[in-house]
């Protein structure tokens, strides 16, 4: 396996198991690229021109995409609140609700309720749809 391949599978490990230790209340803090790039011993600029050269979308884009990717999870999956989603996210409350609706363009409570009048055959299909489109969106800028 080539080097960037390598980076590239290493840092969505990362980025999964951070995340899955967030939301086990396992990890003190959200961490960033630079924190990820240390992990990896590549710099940080070096970790995000190996992700784009690889995957065509930033370090910072991928990282949007899993933390998206847990939070529809969440949503769909478990009955904790909003607010304790955003948390579990080291969100305040009120930004998580913007950054999901800029991107998803509803309110987590909106997108839960849409869930729940499809019913449990569909909600994967809703949540897999909303990936598709929510990767094609440009996320750091």
């Amino acid at each position: 396996m080539k080097r960037p391949e390598e980076i590239k599978r290493e840092y969505i490990h990362l980025i999964e198991r951070h995340l899955d230790e967030l939301i086990r209340n396992k990890a003190g803090k959200m961490f960033g690229i630079e924190d990820f790039s240390r992990m990896l011993f590549v710099h940080p600029t070096h970790l995000s021109n190996t992700i784009k050269e690889a995957t065509g979308t930033s370090a910072c884009g991928i990282y949007q995409l899993k933390i998206m990717e847990m939070a529809l999870r969440l949503l769909a999956d478990t009955s904790l609140s909003i607010k304790d989603i955003a948390l579990l996210l080291t969100y305040e409350p009120s930004q998580f609700t913007k950054w999901f609706k800029r991107i998803i363009n509803l309110t987590p409570k909106q997108y839960r309720l849409k869930l729940s009048s499809l019913g449990p055959m569909r909600v994967n299909s809703e949540t897999m749809t909303i990936l598709k489109r929510y990767s094609d969106i440009p996320l750091c800028f």
